[in-house]
């Protein structure tokens, strides 16, 4: 039970690092939160700050997941895929993602987790990150809409655990469509907002 407190807050701690709000703080004096989307995460940072910070919001966020979910076996909790190593790295994950959506350092209001869920599935599932990221590009690229490439990556994550990889694992069976769905729910907007042809396109390969 030490292993999942101690390693949950931390986890927690890491996702709650507002990147997007410090860097547009302190390089711009802006708060992304009031501009845009009026949304703490890398797509909205792009949106309102420009490319370069979008890429450093992205990579941190990434980071942070990834670093959240290894933390517990860099300090030796179990061995490498260990039942216990496991449950504790999955703990970690949501911890995580609740962190940058809900963080405690910028007031509860964080972004929609999907740069740090991309993260911390890097650090469960490096596979199916893969899959996760290639579906996303194939989407985000045919578009133009970030958030129905999150969507259908997010969707795919559950698919590939359960029938490509065969998980017989049922905790990461369940985070998978836990995860899952907390980054389709967060998106409920941005589908409201597809449906009706109102939602914003990003070029990828706009300068």
């Amino acid at each position: 039970m030490s292993d999942f407190l101690l390693f949950g807050v931390i986890a927690y701690l890491l996702g709650s690092i507002p990147t997007a709000v410090w860097l547009g703080k302190a390089k711009y004096g802006m708060d992304v939160r009031e501009h845009g989307s009026k949304n703490a995460g890398a797509t909205n940072t792009f949106r309102v700050l420009g490319k370069k910070p979008g890429i450093v919001v992205l990579s941190i966020d990434i980071i942070k997941g990834f670093v959240a979910v290894m933390l517990p076996f860099l300090f030796g909790v179990g061995e490498w895929n260990s039942d216990h190593l496991i449950e504790v790295k999955l703990v970690c994950a949501l911890l995580a993602v609740i962190g940058h959506v809900l963080p405690v350092f910028a007031n509860f209001n964080g972004g929609k987790g999907v740069a740090t869920s991309l993260g911390v599935i890097i650090g469960v599932h490096p596979l199916g990150a893969a899959i996760i990221v290639g579906l996303f590009l194939i989407v985000f690229i045919a578009s133009n809409y970030v958030s129905l490439g999150a969507i259908v990556a997010s969707a795919s994550f559950p698919v590939s655990i359960i029938v490509l990889f065969k998980e017989t694992s049922i905790y990461l069976t369940a985070f998978s469509l836990v995860l899952s769905f907390a980054v389709i729910f967060a998106h409920r907007k941005n589908i409201g907002r597809l449906l009706k042809g109102e939602e914003n396109r990003m070029n990828l390969f706009k300068k």
